[in-house]
C-alpha cells in the first residue's frame, strides 16, 4: 500500500512504503523509524505528522545509519492536492531532497 506525504499546503511531495520514503518519481530519499524521518544516509530530518514530514523542533535525534538503497518502485501517480490542514509545524520534506 502507498501512503502519500504532503506539504502543509496540501501539495503531494512523496510517499512511503514500509520504512522507506520516496519522492513522487519513485526515487528513495529517506527512511522511517517509528514517527521519526531520516535521510537515507541516516541523518534526522523531522517527524511524520498527519501525512506530512514536519519540524517539531525536537532537536537532533542522531544518525541511524544507512540501510542501503531499497530501489525505485516507480511513480505511484499524483493523488492531487488534498488542501491545507492547518498544521502548526513547518514543512521538512525538502530536507530529504
Amino acid at each position: 500500500m502507498t501512503d502519500y506525504l504532503y506539504a502543509t499546503s496540501g501539495e503531494p511531495f512523496g510517499f512511503f512504503r514500509g520504512r522507506y520514503v520516496h519522492a513522487l518519481d519513485g526515487r528513495a530519499v529517506g527512511q522511517l523509524r517509528g514517527g521519526h524521518v531520516h535521510r537515507l544516509s541516516g541523518e534526522y530530518v523531522g517527524e511524520l505528522h498527519e501525512g506530512q514530514v514536519v519540524d517539531k523542533h525536537l532537536g537532533n535525534l542522531g544518525n541511524i545509519g544507512n540501510p542501503g538503497n531499497p530501489g525505485n518502485p516507480g511513480s505511484p501517480g499524483n493523488p492531487g492536492n488534498r488542501g491545507n490542514r492547518g498544521c502548526p509545524f513547518p514543512d521538512a520534506f525538502a530536507r530529504l531532497l
